[in-house]
């Protein structure tokens, strides 16, 4: 099998960052290699800032070599109590730490740590896309160490762990998450071992902080399709656990021959949607949030079947309450997604009626400078299979925009 180096894929900024590495490698007689998400990035043709560097040695040290081949010597702040260093030059933010082995207790994904080798080190990354390392020795400098198939595994798009996956993720739970936010980041698909195995896992979510748990959530929100986290989550049974509110959204209920739409998937529709027209980060909570007073204001009533009547103000008096839980900033932002989500159904009522100048000055002045985001998510709202519907719908929320 042929070695594949990596540094073909760096830019002329990188090698020399990594040529630097090496020089200091040598004066500190360590061998060092870039690991993880640097290498995985690099070879998916990604951009990535942060540089994590493993030697077989203190990583402290090579930090204060490294930092003394620049000019000014940039500041290398040291965690002695982990044996870790990190420091920014050029943009990047270059994290070092020794190689090591880990083991854990049952009630804690905080690791017992060991001095090991570059294989121990390997063997305790989460999965074997983020366990390649590429080598800054003299010798094979560039050449990228797989030891997984982690190659093959970018190749195909599976994300995999390297070692038992039912002992990957009880011995830090919060992998399960990470495995998921890669899937949806990246579009890959997670093995169907590895799945099973967080299935199986998943009731060890609960000794990890809701701090972590909502970082992985944001990452989710911040992706291209977020709808294929969450359907990950809903699958594996993690959505239960750590956004019931939201799991009380899935499934659809029938009575006299009649059902009402999946709010689950249609809220994730929603925020796919709105995804393609807009990065604003709040904007797609809102979108995820629109419906979620659903669950608890759905009845089914003789005349006119399935009703979700006030879901509106039910689902905006539920936003505090799930920011809080959820660790989300209680600020300006819950106002905002608040706002949103109580009058998310306004402008399409104004829509279907004559629509008078007084009417449109209370919509103006109760929605302020939200205007445009409203609008946005009330035209992501239409999720119809039929076009006649949605061409109607479309028509009446721009005949109120105009």
């Amino acid at each position: 099998m042929s070695t594949l180096l990596l540094t073909p894929l760096l830019s002329e900024q990188e090698m020399s960052i990594c040529l630097r590495l090496q020089t200091a490698a040598a004066k500190t007689g360590v061998a060092a290699y870039l690991v993880g998400g640097f290498v995985r990035d690099r070879l998916l043709r990604r951009e990535c800032k942060d540089i994590d560097i493993v030697c077989v040695g203190s990583g402290i040290e090579l930090a204060r070599a490294f930092a003394k081949l620049y000019t000014p010597v940039p500041q290398v702040v040291m965690y002695e109590k982990y044996g870790t260093a990190a420091l920014k030059v050029e943009g990047f933010e270059v994290e070092f730490v020794g190689a090591r082995k880990e083991s854990y207790s049952r009630d804690s994904r905080k690791p017992i740590v060991e001095n090991g080798s570059l294989d121990d080190d390997q063997k305790r990354r989460d999965f074997t896309i983020n366990a390649l390392a590429m080598s800054l020795s003299a010798e094979n400098f560039g050449e990228v160490l797989d030891p997984f198939g982690g190659l093959e595994h970018l190749e195909k798009g599976i994300i995999r762990t390297p070692l038992d996956p039912a002992i990957t993720f009880s011995d830090d739970p919060l992998r399960m998450m990470r495995a998921i936010r890669f899937a949806t980041q990246l579009g890959f698909e997670i093995a169907e071992e590895t799945f099973e195995a967080i299935r199986e896992q998943r009731e060890r979510i609960k000794i990890i902080s809701q701090e972590r748990i909502t970082t992985e959530l944001q990452k989710i929100m911040q992706a291209a399709r977020p709808s294929v986290g969450y359907k990950l989550l809903q699958r594996c049974g993690l959505l239960r656990l750590i956004f019931p509110e939201l799991q009380a959204m899935y499934g659809i209920d029938e009575q006299n021959g009649l059902r009402h739409k999946d709010n689950f998937f249609h809220s994730l529709q929603v925020l796919d949607q709105l995804c393609e027209r807009s990065d604003n980060l709040w904007l797609r909570w809102a979108a995820l949030l629109h419906d979620i007073g659903k669950p608890a204001t759905k009845r089914f009533e003789a005349e006119s079947g399935w009703t979700f009547h006030g879901h509106e103000a039910v689902g905006a008096r539920m936003i505090p309450r799930i920011f809080a839980r959820l660790k989300l900033p209680i600020d300006h932002r819950l106002q905002y997604v608040q706002k949103l989500v109580e009058m998310h159904a306004r402008p399409v009522a104004l829509s279907k009626e004559h629509i008078t100048d007084a009417a449109l000055r209370r919509l103006l002045v109760e929605v302020g400078e939200e205007l445009e985001d409203l609008l946005l998510l009330c035209e992501m709202d239409s999720t119809t299979q039929y076009e006649a519907k949605r061409l109607r719908y479309a028509q009446n929320l721009a005949d109120l925009k105009e």
